[in-house]
């Protein structure tokens, strides 16, 4: 019995010193948030002016982005293929162009076809209001109007799906990945 209790105990410790210590602010990944989405409204790149409290979603996706960032460029496929396989499901997309040209940023979303709204952010105030650390960066908010997630750098078409998912689950919506699986209709 003696020599159970000392290898839980060991266990107990290696699990402590051996535990992940990165943060994912400081080294990207995701980080699990659970705090008040105040809201983002301004001046788009293009178009009408945005307030994503007109906006009506079970989940709001927003991403920090500029031209200048290689990161925000390689996954901005990435967003465009999670919107249009999420199309239907009240799943939102917004962006904040961070200090940039605006110039620059409308060339950028047509070229990419970026179809949803980006807030132009060219003093940084819009960004520094998410908090966040470097570029790019996407936050996934609830139906309740709760920030539940925070992708710190590049994300993949994987990665953020599974959290809007997980996330139009809690609300009972069907998910993208259910959506196509076989038999999704018998659901």
């Amino acid at each position: 019995m003696l020599a159970i209790a000392a290898v839980a105990v060991i266990a107990g410790i290696a699990a402590y010193v051996l535990r992940p210590t990165t943060d994912p602010r400081e080294e990207g990944g995701i980080a699990e948030i659970d705090e008040p989405f105040a809201g983002l409204q301004g001046e788009a790149v293009v178009g009408a002016p945005v307030d994503s409290a007109t906006m009506d979603w079970s989940v709001l996706v927003v991403n920090v982005w500029a031209t200048w960032c290689e990161p925000c460029r390689r996954e901005q496929p990435a967003l465009q293929r999670v919107q249009a396989d999420h199309k239907g499901q009240n799943v939102e997309f917004l962006g904040v162009n961070y200090r940039d040209d605006r110039a620059a940023a409308a060339r950028w979303i047509g070229d990419f076809g970026v179809s949803y709204p980006s807030l132009f952010d060219p003093d940084g105030r819009t960004a520094a209001s998410l908090e966040f650390p470097f570029l790019p960066d996407t936050y996934l908010v609830d139906a309740a109007g709760t920030t539940r997630y925070a992708i710190y750098g590049e994300t993949s078409v994987e990665e953020l799906t599974g959290l809007i998912d997980e996330l139009l689950a809690e609300t009972g919506q069907t998910t993208a990945s259910s959506a196509t699986a076989p038999n999704s209709a018998a659901r």
